[in-house]
């Protein structure tokens, strides 16, 4: 029989593996509980997949010094990022976000439907939500290959295009939109000539990604010919040494703009002046400056002279020139996309 302390120490070996990884799984999931996240000097921000080194390497660390100057407290920030409809989905399921960062406004209503935040509230914000934008351009291969020009040129046979999945990516449906548009623009009469530019271009699409951001991993690692993206992801890649393609301005384009939301029920009394600081913070010119320096276009537009890497566009424009969203979702993402080109593609 053994002693009574070798007993106890066996029982101790075979419980250790057990009892570390529950403690590991409390340590991972402790930034996230609800008592922890509602820390008075805690924000937890959600934002769609392109936002995250810009927000967490410049402009929130950049707002954590200035709260510290101002107030003499310290904030921490939990963030995390994916696809805009990702995100979405992950607020509605009911994660203890204060604030999330948009890719677009039809996401923002999907809160408002899922009674999460009031209907439209966003627009109470400074510029109606939007905190900046960024143009939809293309990513090609070094001596542009293919001599790829604009949207037009990703229909031609034997293209391979890469692009973010439309019904998870907002960055998918900005870039629709963007395509569609193009062709639009170029031959308002005939809209039909805008059908067979997206219907061409989404027959050579090659690979989908669930973000902009892992669309743009595809295409670094050998997939396509051609990336539809966002200006900022590429000049933010360009300004660290991590761009091995070159981009094409198409002659028109869409600029995206994106939305900021409050949860108010996940703010609580001890929060509210720091949520209201980083909401003006985000708005203010050394905020916009910041968005421009990381690559995204301000909503003061005579900031962005400040960043020569923003490329000429001859002709951008808003999804308001497409009727705004309620239209566009109707006629071009619904109408168009799903119920035409998918059908002729033979998707689901």
């Amino acid at each position: 029989m053994l002693p009574e302390g070798r007993l106890i120490s066996g029982r101790l070996r075979r419980w250790m593996p057990a009892v570390f990884g529950i403690f590991l799984f409390v340590y991972a999931i402790w930034p996230w509980m609800p008592w922890h996240a509602r820390h008075p000097g805690k924000i937890v921000l959600y934002g769609f997949s392109i936002l995250g080194e810009p927000l967490n390497q410049l402009i929130l660390p950049a707002f954590e010094r200035e709260w510290k100057k101002r107030t003499g407290e310290n904030v921490e920030f939990a963030t995390s990022f994916a696809g805009s409809g990702t995100i979405t989905n992950q607020l509605i399921m009911g994660v203890p976000a204060q604030l999330a960062l948009l890719a677009l406004e039809p996401d923002a209503r999907r809160l408002a439907d899922a009674g999460l935040i009031e209907r439209g509230a966003w627009k109470r914000l400074p510029h109606q939500g939007v905190v900046n934008r960024t143009p939809f351009i293309i990513l090609v291969r070094p001596g542009n290959p293919k001599r790829i020009r604009g949207f037009h040129d990703l229909a031609r046979p034997g293209i391979k295009v890469v692009h973010p999945d439309p019904l998870i990516s907002g960055g998918a449906s900005w870039a629709i939109l963007a395509e569609y548009g193009a062709g639009l623009r170029q031959n308002p009469e005939r809209p039909q000539e805008a059908y067979r530019l997206l219907l061409g271009l989404w027959r050579n699409v090659a690979a989908q990604a669930q973000s902009a951001r892992a669309a743009s991993t595809q295409f670094k690692n050998g997939f396509g010919d051609a990336l539809v993206t966002y200006e900022q992801e590429a000049l933010w890649d360009r300004a660290h040494g991590k761009l091995e393609a070159e981009i094409v301005y198409p002659p028109s384009t869409i600029l995206s703009e994106h939305i900021l939301v409050v949860i108010d029920r996940n703010v609580d009394a001890g929060q509210q002046k720091i949520v209201d600081a980083l909401i003006e913070f985000l708005w203010s010119e050394k905020g916009q400056r910041l968005f421009v320096r990381s690559g995204f276009r301000s909503v003061d537009p005579g900031l962005n002279s400040r960043n020569a890497a923003f490329g000429n566009i001859a002709d951008p424009f808003l999804v308001g020139a497409l009727g705004g969203w309620d239209e566009a979702k109707r006629k071009i993402m619904d109408g168009i996309w799903k119920n035409r080109v998918l059908k002729e593609l033979g998707q689901p």
